[in-house]
């Protein structure tokens, strides 16, 4: 017997699991995402390497334009207010909530010119993916040295202001579906007040009303993006940093939970923690 009556027999197989499991949907949805992430990353380094020709922040239009095609796939809406708040003309920290392995998707949305990500080091190892991040010209943080990451986060306070950057931040330091924020780690703020510049920070709405790891749930729905006022940090100074720190986290929660609680699509509630609908 030949290969093909195998190979069509597990496709089919699979088409059927994909139809009766909501696991199995959830494991298709997210391999898809992997895959594609995979595959648009390849797509953009080769592009960016034929018009860049390396490292340059440059290169982030072209990333932005291929992540912003995922969301048709898996039928998702981004709906951002307040987006003009982030098309500045000077170098500025924006910090944003994170929550999950989708955030990707949400953060090339919002994404203005000439801003790059902190990321931890191990992602520059993840093949394509790294390779592109780098290409973008992502800072890369050992987070088990502190005193490395001191000097990568003083590096990138010089470099932001000498170059007209904008820094993006997840001040949380990891993804977290808990239906809140977590405490901020103190790195962003300590990098605004160096350099002197504004944080802006940005809030995502919670998946929770279509994208649930635990239950398995991966479905298609509106994300409410907010962009804030910018706060200043002129004549701030590192005795600040625990004020301005909570200042930001008080702001960005309340709009967490206010947005987090609109009607979504598919007419539930999308409180911060629901469950959805089965």
């Amino acid at each position: 017997m030949g290969l093909w009556p195998w190979l069509t027999g597990a496709l089919l197989l699979l088409l059927l699991l994909v139809q009766l499991s909501r696991s199995a949907r959830f494991y298709a949805k997210v391999s898809l995402y992997c895959a594609l992430c995979v595959l648009g990353s390849t797509l953009a380094a080769v592009i960016c390497l034929l018009r860049h020709g390396g490292r340059t922040v440059e290169n982030l239009s072209i990333i932005s334009w291929i992540v912003r095609t995922f969301k048709y796939v898996f039928g998702l809406r981004f709906d951002i207010k307040g987006r003009q708040k982030l098309e500045v003309d000077h170098p500025c920290v924006i910090i944003s909530n994170h929550q999950s392995i989708l955030d990707m998707m949400g953060l090339m949305e919002a994404l203005p010119k000439r801003c790059v990500q902190i990321a931890k080091r191990e992602l520059l190892f993840t093949g394509p993916v790294g390779l592109i991040m780098y290409l973008g010209g992502v800072f890369f943080i050992n987070r088990q040295r502190s005193r490395t990451a001191m000097t990568v986060m003083a590096d990138v306070g010089e470099r932001m202001v000498r170059e007209n950057l904008k820094v993006w931040v997840y001040p949380e330091g990891t993804r977290n579906d808990n239906g809140d924020l977590l405490p901020f780690k103190k790195g962003a703020f300590y990098l605004a007040i160096q350099a002197q510049v504004p944080i802006i920070p940005v809030v995502y709405s919670s998946f929770s009303s279509f994208y649930n790891y635990k239950t398995k749930f991966f479905t298609s729905g509106t994300i409410r993006v907010e962009v804030l006022d910018a706060i200043p940090t002129s004549g701030l100074t590192v005795a600040d940093v625990p004020k301005l720190m909570d200042s930001c986290h008080q702001a960005m929660r309340t709009t967490f939970l206010r947005i987090s609680k609109t009607p979504q699509e598919n007419g539930a509630t999308a409180g911060p923690g629901s469950q959805p609908a089965q």
